[in-house]
């Protein structure tokens, strides 16, 4: 379920790449629900923010225990995919231009300035924003279904996890 936060970050990114001569990122529906399910995870970790001038630059620790659960809840199959960008941010009341800033001129940008990326699920709970990327390769398209080896073998999935079958990036 899209928020008018969510449309408003997502309206900002594609103008922001739009500046930049590349293309607007496309909503991806395995995306979407990831950045919901992370969001819905963050919800209950305090926002802990330092002001930066008129920036509020998010800093936390946040681990995802949860993520292998989101993975299989959302029908994306960790053995399949290689490629994708998870980028959790904390402002508090979710203001809109400090949320935008916090996008494009964090290391957050060096994604959203890459034209390997074209799809993006985005989710909000509380202060939490949550921006997942994705492209139209096979490894990052998030288009395969879950696959028996991806239920079963945990110890598969937690190792190709730690070996960078994702980026959570918290800045």
């Amino acid at each position: 379920m899209c928020t008018e936060d969510e449309d408003n970050l997502l309206q900002g990114i594609n103008s922001y790449r739009n500046s930049l001569k590349l293309p607007a990122l496309f909503k991806n529906g395995k995306a979407d629900c990831l950045a919901e399910e992370i969001a819905d995870e963050l919800e209950e970790e305090p926002c802990t923010s330092s002001t930066n001038g008129a920036n509020i630059v998010s800093s936390s620790t946040t681990q995802l225990t949860d993520l292998l659960k989101h993975l299989k809840k959302c029908k994306i199959d960790v053995n399949t995919t290689v490629d994708g960008i998870i980028m959790p941010i904390c402002v508090p009341k979710l203001v809109p231009t400090l949320v935008l800033t916090n996008y494009t001129h964090t290391s957050y940008a060096r994604y959203l300035n890459s034209s390997k990326y074209t799809g993006v699920g985005v989710g909000s709970e509380d202060d939490w924003m949550v921006v997942v990327l994705s492209t139209n390769t096979t490894g990052g398209s998030f288009s395969s279904a879950m696959s028996l080896v991806s239920k079963v073998g945990l110890g598969h999935c937690l190792v190709s996890l730690l070996l960078g079958l994702f980026y959570v990036m918290v800045s």
